[in-house]
């Protein structure tokens, strides 16, 4: 027995060491461009399903220079690195907030030095916003891959203690979120139930922190991002009998829907006046993966003629999976996922649609978020 003891005892002491001494994946540092007046920004690679291999970028437009793989370098004290799905990204004050979907939690990092604040532990957690001191992130509640019908959650934070103080309950697998005025909007998908989607987006009192009321939409949604005009922009991803994706715009003052958009929208970002959609399709005809790029001019809900790339880059980017405008140069950035199991490529495209850059990326690139006041 005490033989038994001795080897199990010997056994967990080198599990331990091994768990210990895993190998941190090194920092990568590559000159991409000249120093330039756009803004620096954080990429978020979510890294494939079940394989741990979220991990954080770094533009810096000072110096023209790309860091990838910061969040181990920087933390190496945490073992498993960033996580499981890195699923959303932003920067409020002087802390940047990552979601990790599969691993239930969001980091919260110091937002100069992106060491970690805290950590905070939330089950099937998808995205986040923000609004007067408060985060707000969607649940889904459910185990991962659960088909459960039970409804998700949005849970609010105060980002001064970084303690979750409250929820409310929505539909089913929220997704993505804005806040306009005292309002948040959360487009539900009802994604784990293909045979019975969600249609609906909820509509959150801030004050009170209740759900409001909840506004037909269509099948399936997932993006949500508002323009300066009082408007939302939601996007579907219709379902597996042929309803094809939509891009709904709903007026906030009425919570009505205004005008439907009959293009697939796999992503969207709203700079100003112009909504930047592309779409990545499957094609059941010639089996193949179909891609779509288009501009919505949103003061007047007209679409734009044309492609906002205009170099033919759009002919090798194979798998769009992250879009994003700098607000001060309206440079355009797009990534490409690739195969999904390989490292990216992120591209940089002038406001013209020119490219000026590109470079390799963790697997698969998808949130960006732009660094105020650099």
């Amino acid at each position: 027995m005490k033989r038994i003891l001795y080897s199990l005892s010997f056994l967990l002491l080198v599990l331990a060491a091994c768990r210990k001494d895993a190998a941190v994946v090194p920092e990568e540092t590559e000159q991409v461009t000249g120093p330039s007046d756009a803004m620096s920004f954080f990429l978020l690679n979510e890294g494939n399903m079940n394989m741990n291999k979220a991990s954080l970028d770094k533009f810096e437009a000072s110096s023209g220079t790309y860091r990838r793989n910061i969040f181990e370098a920087t933390n190496p004290e945490v073992v498993r690195g960033l996580g499981d799905v890195g699923n959303d990204i932003k920067v409020y004050g002087s802390k940047l907030y990552v979601v990790v979907n599969i691993s239930n939690k969001v980091e919260v990092l110091d937002l100069r030095t992106a060491r970690r604040i805290n950590k905070i532990d939330i089950p099937n957690c998808r995205y986040i916003t923000f609004d007067a001191g408060k985060a707000y992130v969607s649940s889904y509640e459910g185990a991962i891959g659960n088909s459960n019908k039970a409804e998700g959650s949005v849970l609010r934070i105060d980002t001064a203690t970084l303690r979750i103080e409250a929820s409310t309950k929505v539909g089913r697998q929220p997704e993505e979120m804005a806040v306009v005025g005292r309002k948040l909007y959360v487009a539900n998908s009802g994604g784990y139930d293909p045979t019975n989607y969600e249609r609906s987006v909820s509509v959150i009192d801030l004050d009170s922190f209740q759900e409001l009321k909840r506004i037909d939409v269509a099948e399936n949604l997932h993006r949500v991002r508002a323009d300066k005009y009082g408007d939302i922009y939601v996007s579907s991803r219709g379902d597996y009998y042929g309803t094809p994706s939509k891009l709904s715009v709903i007026d906030t003052r009425s919570d009505q829907v205004k005008k439907v958009f009959d293009i697939s929208t796999s992503n969207i970002w709203i700079d100003d006046d112009l909504a930047y959609v592309y779409s990545l399709e499957w094609d059941y005809p010639t089996q193949r993966n179909t891609i779509h790029y288009s501009l919505i001019n949103v003061r007047d809900e007209t679409l734009v003629e044309g492609n906002f790339i205009k170099d033919g880059t759009d002919k090798i980017i194979t798998k769009p999976f992250g879009i994003a405008v700098d607000p001060k140069t309206k440079d355009i950035y797009v990534s490409d996922a690739k195969d999904y199991l390989s490292p990216g490529t992120l591209y940089c495209f002038d406001k013209n649609g020119i490219k000026k850059w590109s470079v390799l990326t963790g697997d698969i690139p998808a949130h960006l978020a732009f660094i105020p006041n650099n």
